[in-house]
């Protein structure tokens, strides 16, 4: 078996499987997916609801549906994977190689060679210890995502009546799937004043089922030792901290905790690639290239998307940048950075060289908190690039806007990307 590439691509999920087929069609032929699970398409296989598709094929599918679209152009294209091939370490050597440690069944422990590693390793979910949520740990709690594998593909029912905590995409579509499995969903409680979920899943999930969504909610204790026997779920002030007085029990067996994501960057840290704290992600720059040269990263590794969708379209990116780095090298010139502003949570990139923008940029960011009649600013210096007014804007949905190679030509100092109050 080969054990030198060009390209070497972490992952088969969405991310890794549109980074390979955008680098197979910018003309890279020797190139392999590694991905540790037993099938191509990472967790779209247990998404079994619709909304997957809508801006890349132009059609709602499943989840397994969309993943088998990539799954069937990689073997169509005839990109080269491996299943079951756990990675351990990404390390760079003095001729700038990068050297993949992998263990599969069919290989054994082996070393891997590439000249460019793009990550693409996904995100987990914040489990319980991370929350620190009082009581004992008793049969029935799960994350969502945990729930969500063992009723979709192991056909397993989880529980009879069911509280969740976090208004996350994941607990939302839990909380319409658990109704239509026959179970009682008493509530969705969220610590913050606004759901963290989108707003079609608000809709189409709690609304239409009759499920109480508790704003500024969250869960302060857990009943029962050997099995769940409840909750109890209080009132949060502005600081997030419990107002005493405000508590409430709700009997269930089953609790599903939605609160939040985490980029999988184990592998990324061990290689030493310099991390975002505000993401959890690698700071990249605009081709997606992260702190070590030659090693890329995108789709939810590198920030928590929304969309598989743009998920897919980051990757393809990521891939044919990947191959421009194989074909010419490390891009020359200077960098600037790119810093979020008032009313920003985060941008990716975090920095970018003018010298290597082939026709535009893609600035993503998500804001901090619920903002109406807004104007998305972004600036250098007393340089204004660009203004856009928008009527809403919300922290679930990442914002992605393009900026044209002409208009940073004359920009020499850093970019800001900020928020600011609409004329009225």
């Amino acid at each position: 078996m080969k054990t030198s590439y060009e390209l070497i691509i972490i992952g088969g999920g969405p991310a890794g499987m549109a980074a390979a087929i955008a680098a197979k069609e910018a003309g890279c032929d020797d190139l392999v997916i590694l991905e540790r699970d037993n099938v191509l398409g990472g967790i779209l296989n247990q998404c079994i609801h619709n909304g997957f598709g809508l801006h890349t094929f132009n059609e709602e599918l499943t989840g397994p549906e969309y993943a088998e679209r990539y799954a069937d152009k990689v073997r169509a294209l005839d990109i080269p994977y491996e299943l079951g091939t756990m990675v351990l370490d990404v390390t760079k050597d003095d001729n700038n190689d990068k050297n993949v440690t992998v263990i599969s069944p069919e290989r054994g422990a082996v070393t891997l060679k590439a000249k460019a590693v793009i990550l693409a390793m996904g995100c987990r979910e914040r489990p319980r210890g991370a929350l620190n949520i009082p009581g004992f740990r008793p049969q029935g709690v799960y994350t969502a995502g945990t729930a969500q594998k063992l009723v979709n593909l192991e056909g397993v029912k989880v529980g009879k009546e069911v509280v969740i905590l976090g208004s996350g995409d994941i607990g939302l579509i839990m909380a319409r799937r658990m109704t239509l499995e026959g179970a009682k969903v008493k509530a969705v409680a969220e610590l913050m004043p606004y759901s963290s979920g989108l707003k079609r899943n608000i809709v189409q999930c709690l609304d239409d089922y009759g499920i109480p969504l508790l704003l500024s909610h969250t869960v302060v204790d857990i009943k029962g030792k050997e099995k769940l026997e409840g909750v109890y779920i209080a009132q949060v002030d502005e600081k997030n901290t419990p107002v005493a007085g405000t508590e409430e029990y709700y009997p269930c067996d089953t609790l599903l905790l939605s609160c939040g994501l985490l980029p999988e960057n184990e592998l990324s840290i061990g290689a030493g690639v310099s991390i975002d704290p505000r993401t959890n992600g690698a700071f990249v720059n605009e081709s997606l290239e992260t702190s070590i040269e030659g090693v890329f990263s995108c789709g939810n590794v590198l920030h928590v998307h929304d969309l598989v969708d743009f998920v897919s379209e980051e990757s393809a990116r990521a891939g044919a940048n990947a191959v421009r780095y194989i074909r010419n090298g490390e891009a020359s010139g200077e960098s600037i950075n790119v810093t979020p502003g008032n009313g920003v949570r985060y941008t990716v990139p975090c920095k970018i060289n003018k010298e290597s923008i082939t026709d535009s940029v893609h600035i993503r960011f998500r804001v901090t908190g619920v903002y109406k009649d807004t104007n998305i600013v972004i600036k250098s210096g007393d340089n204004e690039i660009l203004r856009r007014k928008s009527r809403i804007l919300v922290p679930s949905e990442m914002l992605d806007i393009i900026i044209k190679k002409e208009k940073l030509e004359n920009i020499t100092t850093d970019i800001n990307v900020c928020l600011e109050e609409a004329a009225k």
